[in-house]
């Protein structure tokens, strides 16, 4: 890739970033879109192909040459998605007077019904932890406030010291899109943070850090490692659903559904600026309501 393209692909991230607050995950994702894009229009279009030259016709068969891969309708919406903003970017930017994505619209995607666990399995991971080890007791503390807070794990691994409210039992989240959302951490969860705090935390580290979860460095986990950890309680915990990094948040929406939480509400407590978005867990909680019937009603 020259370091033309390099420059201005960069520039469109940096931009995305000051305007709308993208996660570095999200970033890091168009990125690797964007690359991949013009990687496909050096092969099928020229050594001498360019991002900023290319017409409506180039990106649709980049789109069909992605089905012909066989790579997921998901990861194509995105690609389609990170080639929008940044065709609109261009043309904000005056270094393009056309559009060439103005026209092609996002194929419609069917909602995928996120994995839960039930709450035997969750009680069942919470207490797979060794508390007498001091990175466990640090994981028993993050599955905790977790599970409490419904939180995106790379929340939960940036959370700060200065974003936990002890008193009013609250933690302060900038998310998605640079928005701001307060939720209950609950006296449980605020329990085993303070546990940790007190306990763990000074086993684990004496480096200064306003980060609340750390390693043995004063760091924060990355979101892999993290990942890894709940994986491992799992084999412990003998628990054989799906897992997925989300799976706690997806557990935390499911469970309170199930127990009577208002939508609109959840939709708050997730962070989610569209509540079609919080919808989907409406199917879960309507999947687990039958099977209680069919096991419990005499004439089910």
């Amino acid at each position: 890739m020259s370091t033309k393209h390099a420059e201005l692909i960069e520039n469109f991230l940096e931009r995305l970033w000051l305007k709308q607050g993208v996660s570095k995950h999200t970033s890091s994702a168009y990125g690797t879109d964007l690359r991949k894009f013009l990687s496909f229009l050096l092969e099928h279009v020229g050594e001498h192909a360019e991002l900023l030259s290319v017409h409506s016709n180039h990106i649709e068969d980049y789109l069909l040459w992605r089905r012909q891969q066989g790579l997921s309708p998901r990861s194509t919406a995105r690609s389609l998605s990170a080639l929008k903003k940044f065709y609109n970017y261009a043309v904000q930017e005056r270094l393009i007077s056309v559009d060439p994505t103005a026209r092609l619209r996002q194929p419609k995607q069917p909602q995928a019904i996120p994995h839960s666990l039930a709450e035997s399995e969750v009680e069942a991971l919470l207490a797979a932890p060794d508390c007498d080890d001091p990175v466990q007791l640090r994981d028993r503390a993050m599955l905790e406030v977790l599970y409490a807070t419904g939180l995106r794990v790379t929340e939960l691994v940036q959370l700060t010291f200065s974003q936990v409210s002890k008193q009013q039992e609250l933690v302060r989240i900038i998310g998605k899109g640079n928005k701001e959302r307060l939720v209950p951490l609950g006296e449980t969860a605020l329990e085993w943070l303070q546990t940790y705090e007190n306990q763990g935390r000074p086993a684990l580290t004496q480096m200064r850090s306003d980060y609340v979860f750390v390693t043995r460095r004063g760091g924060p986990l990355t979101r892999q490692a993290f990942w890894h950890r709940i994986k491992y309680y799992a084999q412990i915990a003998e628990i054989r659903s799906h897992l997925s990094p989300h799976t706690l948040r997806h557990a935390f929406a499911t469970h309170l559904l199930n127990h009577g939480a208002d939508l609109r509400v959840l939709q708050m407590l997730l962070g989610h600026s569209d509540l079609s978005t919080t919808q989907i867990y409406t199917h879960v909680a309507r999947e687990r309501l039958q099977q209680l019937h069919a096991t419990h009603h005499p004439r089910a």
